[in-house]
């Protein structure tokens, strides 16, 4: 199997430095919706000149479509879907399920490529993905090669994976840290990187950051793991970078030599890590850009590496016949396999002293320097004492194989179907006072007068005490964990059914795997916050997977949610400190590991304030926001139910909380509002 190199596309030189580097395909934005609002990006026609240009160098080129969209965004996502289907595009990548649905409907021919955005990280996600129409997964950066092959060897889909670049702390799809704090969203193309500030733990700085990645070192293994694309990060990155880093990805994938002092040059955070691959997720994976990091990117070593793409990479092999006859234009015959051009030139000459031979006419042919073609083959036809000047059968050339070049340069648009945007019918939530659910860390936190209509506790609880299903009865909702690498998956998957098995009826979702896991449990499902419902199609296509009730975002204003078109009950999160990062790298372990830790640590902020790091079971950590959320002062008429989102409270602080929001008043501790009441960008 071929090993796609997919290298990053911020801007026409980046593609430029891209394809003359050799990279099979490149990833790049249109107008908007797009997780790199801030890049250059290829807008209107642009995106169809860029498409030409891949497309000549047999280079494959893969929209970027990935971000949360709104309700009144909806229709400029179509008419950008159309953009991309008219420019020709290979495929696209997507996180909202919404924009999935309207490239189904728009241009169902367009390949849908499912973005890390999508949180997809084991394989009851991957198979999700293939029952709603994906052909392509981006698996999460914090897998292991064992559980990237095991995901692979158990799909149909093709897998992609990140292979150097930046990591992002939080797990992606899953950080709500620059929209909660800035008001700056990851999820819809602009994050503010805060994480990459300096928050310690302990006495130990920039405990947000990592350092690059970087498995160029392990491309054979990722190619017997099944692993079909190999990705580089990086659309915020100068063409220099982008240069160094599909060359050395090109070195490796044929097992040669690449040069590492370069690739770290150019941009790296106190050099490279590989602790995710291999599964060593300790300290050492952590790092932040130093003064010694930002000089070692100096004007000779970029100047080095630009000349890497000054000149054209020739790509596509070209045969080449050329036939000379008495009386008649010579005529020059070029094709690249799939499209042929013809020229005709001069009318030959008597030969004087001796015929053109094939020698000196190929010597003419193989002059293609300056563009992407390289001759495979050449034939040439001189029928008697004839012969052509050299000038002629040059210019012959440049025309032929411009000819090819506009051929090759024509985009073919996908076929695109007119349609209205679709409407679904809103559930009437009246003006009653919306249910109240109430999620618990701890089953201790359940207080004696809890009257929550439902009763959301994490699956490792209910498993330590199975009667707790009969106590609560239709009121249990067991949360399926957020992250389920390797055999969690199926261990979780397993437990789902024994608990089903026991009375449990429902479960709380938060990704597609979840979603899948507890569907094969028989159980009714309730979709949180990670499932990122920003959009009424979005709502309905949760809805037509199983999903019966509806969290919606939390980087949404309250009135947009309660506008969203849905026939299931739908809510928020209205009091909790807020989990705006899911971390597989613990960013408080110490060197003893997990044997010293509590489970309930500190991050400092550069302004001192904590934000509490909460450990699930060892498998993966949170990072809750300094101030909890807190609207029980607020109108929620219009929404079906709200959840108090409890995680380090007391049993005596949930009720108080609680009662809070049973008498509409405003509590005695510092709160925020979070991004209801706010415009995100």
């Amino acid at each position: 199997m071929s090993l796609e190199i997919l290298a990053p596309a911020g801007g026409y030189e980046q593609l430029v430095a891209a394809v003359r580097c050799g990279a099979d395909a490149v990833y790049l934005g249109a107008g908007g919706f797009n997780a790199r609002q801030n890049a250059e990006n290829f807008a209107g026609e642009r995106l169809s000149r860029a498409v030409g240009y891949a497309h000549v160098r047999r280079v494959k080129v893969y929209v970027t479509l990935n971000t949360l969209v709104k309700n009144e965004e909806l229709e400029g996502l179509a008419e950008e879907i159309k953009n991309t289907a008219r420019s020709g595009a290979d495929a696209v990548i997507v996180q909202d399920l919404a924009v999935a649905a309207l490239v189904r409907r728009i241009c169902p021919d367009l390949p849908l490529h499912a973005s890390t955005q999508m949180t997809v990280h084991n394989i009851s996600g991957v198979r999700e993905l293939e029952r709603l129409g994906f052909s392509r997964v981006v698996l999460a950066r914090e897998l292991s090669a064992d559980e990237i092959a095991e995901i692979s060897h158990a799909t149909d889909m093709e897998v992609e994976i990140f292979v150097h670049g930046a990591h992002c702390m939080s797990v992606s799809g899953a950080c709500y840290l620059s929209a909660m704090l800035g008001g700056r969203s990851g999820n819809r193309g602009c994050c503010a990187q805060p994480c990459r500030l300096d928050f310690s733990s302990g006495d130990r700085h920039y405990a947000l950051s990592l350092k690059d990645m970087s498995y160029f070192s392990h491309i054979q293994q990722l190619r017997a793991a099944g692993v079909a694309s190999l990705k580089i990060e990086g659309r915020m990155k100068r063409p220099e970078y982008v240069a160094a880093a599909v060359s050395a990805c090109a070195l490796a994938r044929s097992g040669e030599k690449y040069d590492l002092d370069s690739l770290r040059s150019v941009f790296s955070r106190s050099g490279f890590t590989d602790g995710y691959l291999t599964g060593k997720r300790t300290l050492d994976m952590f790092g932040s850009r130093t003064k010694q990091d930002v000089e070692a990117a100096s004007t000779s070593v970029l100047k080095a590496l630009a000349n890497t793409y000054s000149a054209e990479r020739q790509s596509v092999g070209v045969s080449m016949r050329l036939c000379l006859s008495p009386d008649e234009a010579a005529s020059l015959e070029v094709t690249d396999g799939e499209n042929t051009v013809r020229v005709s030139g001069d009318i030959p000459q008597v030969a004087l002293n001796r015929a053109l031979d094939s020698e000196n006419a190929c010597r003419s042919l193989k002059k293609t320097g300056g563009t992407p073609f390289f001759p495979e083959d050449m034939a040439v036809e001189v029928n008697g004492n004839i012969t052509l000047p050299a000038s002629s059968i040059n210019e012959m050339r440049r025309k032929a194989l411009c000819a090819l070049l506009e051929k090759r340069e024509a985009v073919e648009p996908h076929r695109i179907n007119e349609i209205s945007l679709p409407e679904y019918a809103k559930k009437s939530s009246g003006e009653v006072a919306p249910a109240v659910f109430m999620r618990f860390e701890r089953q201790e936190q359940i207080f004696d007068t809890c009257e929550a209509e439902k009763i959301i506790l994490p699956l490792r609880e209910i498993k330590k005490s199975p009667s707790l299903i009969g106590k609560y009865a239709h009121r249990l909702v067991g949360e399926i964990p957020a992250l389920m690498f390797g055999n969690q998956d199926e261990k979780n998957s397993g437990l789902l059914c024994e608990l089903a098995g026991a009375g449990l009826k429902y479960a709380y979702c938060e990704n597609l795997g979840a979603v899948r896991a507890a569907k094969a449990a028989g159980l009714s499902i309730i979709g949180g916050h990670g499932l990122n419902i920003m959009n009424s199609i979005a709502a309905h296509e949760y809805e037509m997977l199983g999903v019966g009730v509806l969290t919606a975002s939390f980087e949404m204003k309250l009135q947009r949610i309660k506008s969203l078109s849905t026939s299931a009950p739908k809510g928020i999160i209205a009091y909790g400190y807020l989990p705006l990062m899911r971390f597989r790298a613990c960013p408080v372990q110490k060197s003893a590991a997990c044997a010293s830790c509590s489970g309930t640590e500190a991050l400092t902020d550069r302004r001192g304030t904590d934000f509490t790091v909460l450990c699930s079971d060892k498998k993966y950590s949170s990072l809750l926001n300094s101030v909890p959320l807190c609207v029980s002062d607020k109108d929620l008429t219009g929404l079906d139910f709200v959840t108090l989102y409890f995680t380090t409270e007391s049993a005596q602080r949930c009720k108080y909380i609680a009662d809070c929001f049973a008498s509409c008043v405003v509590p005695d501790f510092e709160r925020t509002n979070g991004l209801y009441f706010r415009e995100l960008i």
